[in-house]
């Protein structure tokens, strides 16, 4: 069949899949100026075969009411591929034109979870073909515009997923070779609802710049890249970040103030509960401070490092928890490991403060209960520090918003604890 206006309605209709070849191989200028005078129903079938980033070409060649009236006889693979290219205001705005049962579907096949493969996945990709040539291939990707890919997936004309070739390999083949002397196996596919940290995984033991996103007909709906993977990790970690200091995920630098005061202020008050809990620690020895005041200066250090022992105890089991370094059944392990540097950073920073403060207050009584006040406070905290998010994770909840929260409680509490109550007993020393 030569190409051109030869393609008639018909012929779309009967052999979607030849024609989607012979529309594949034309030059974008040539496809654009072809596409106006065909069907838009005959179309529907053919675009369902071509590549996403052809079938998006042939999308935007047609007038307003021809895109309409494609979604609206496209199968829901199709659709989804087509409007998941487009920008978001004119994906909003086709959508809203659509009669109300096809638009409650689209936006039903469109709201992928949040850190999903759904959402993830680039729908602009090239899929070759087993029997094509080496030349073929290289003149479509080029054609495509796609950069920065290292490896295409091999499909079969009605999409259904086959393989993976490198394109380097492709590069330094003889352009007369067939695609399928260069194909390996895919082992590695996900689905539209295969989480973030499933995907994370995969890359990390596959090594590859990639992963297909398949339906249940192991059809090829999008490509997972890695720095698509990589750039949705960073803003996972970010808004942990400020989600830790209690700060609204959604807040940026520039927000409107009424936003951030209603995001911060309810954190704001839980916060004043506990110091509240924590300052009601400080009430029980009230008579006690007030007969030793050196008491009272030496108060916040102990609350301090306390704090800060607990913060990097917190950090690190957040991390292997996001990571799935760490799993909640692995909770003995980081719990006998913090208990361990909590010990021995204590041990150190009790020698070290306490000498400092028998040599600025010239009481040995003093120095001693700071020491041993150092010790049990970093205990608590490496303790706090790794079972607090552990048990946030097995009890269903996000560690990231209350454990910063919940550990300053209980570090406050255990650091005034423990040094007022190592106070109370050595007494007749200070």
């Amino acid at each position: 069949m030569s190409t051109g206006l030869d393609i008639e309605n018909e012929y779309l209709r009967r052999h979607p899949v030849a024609a989607a070849e012979q529309l594949e191989s034309l030059p974008t200028s040539t496809l654009e100026e072809l596409v106006t005078e065909l069907d838009p129903d005959a179309l529907t079938a053919v675009l369902d075969y071509l590549s996403p980033i052809k079938a998006l070409r042939v999308f935007h060649a047609l007038d307003y009411k021809a895109r309409l009236r494609l979604l609206e006889g496209a199968a829901p693979r199709l659709a989804v591929t087509l409007l998941g290219q487009l920008p978001d205001e004119e994906r909003e705005a086709l959508l809203a034109e659509l009669g109300g049962a096809s638009r409650d579907d689209l936006e039903r096949l469109l709201s992928f979870p949040e850190d999903s493969a759904g959402r993830l996945m680039d729908y602009s990709f090239l899929g070759a073909q087993a029997d094509m040539t080496v030349s073929e291939v290289l003149r479509r990707l080029r054609d495509s515009g796609i950069r920065g890919a290292r490896s295409l997936f091999v499909v079969t004309p009605e999409a259904r997923l086959e393989g993976r070739v490198d394109i380097q390999d492709l590069a330094l083949a003889e352009a007369s070779d067939a695609v399928s002397d260069y194909m390996e196996p895919v082992p590695e596919t996900v689905t539209t609802r295969t989480g973030r940290e499933d995907l994370v995984d995969l890359l990390e033991f596959s090594r590859r710049d990639s992963v297909p996103v398949v339906d249940h007909d192991h059809r090829l709906m999008g490509v997972v890249r890695y720095r698509s993977l990589f750039h949705a990790i960073e803003d996972v970690a970010t808004a942990d970040m400020q989600k830790m200091v209690g700060v609204s995920a959604e807040e940026r630098a520039l927000s409107a103030p009424l936003f951030s005061i209603k995001r911060r202020l309810p954190w704001l008050h839980i916060n004043l509960l506990t110091a509240f809990l924590a300052a009601s620690v400080v009430g029980l020895f009230e008579n006690l401070i007030a007969q030793f005041t050196a008491l009272a200066v030496l108060l916040p250090v102990v609350a301090g490092q306390s704090g800060n022992a607990g913060a990097q105890a917190l950090a690190v089991t957040m991390r292997g928890l996001a990571l799935k370094e760490i799993g909640i059944r692995q909770w003995r392990r980081v719990l006998v490991k913090e208990v361990a540097v909590g010990l021995s950073n204590g041990l150190a920073l009790a020698l070290t403060c306490g000498l400092a403060v028998y040599l600025w207050s010239d009481t040995l009584g003093l120095g001693l209960v700071i020491g041993v006040a150092m010790i049990m406070s970093m205990l608590a905290a490496g303790i706090a520090g790794a079972l607090v998010p552990i048990i946030l994770t097995r009890l269903g909840q996000d560690p990231a918003t209350a454990s910063s929260i919940i550990l300053t409680t209980i570090t406050d509490v255990a650091g005034f604890f423990s040094f007022l109550g190592t106070a109370m007993l050595l007494a007749f020393m200070l």
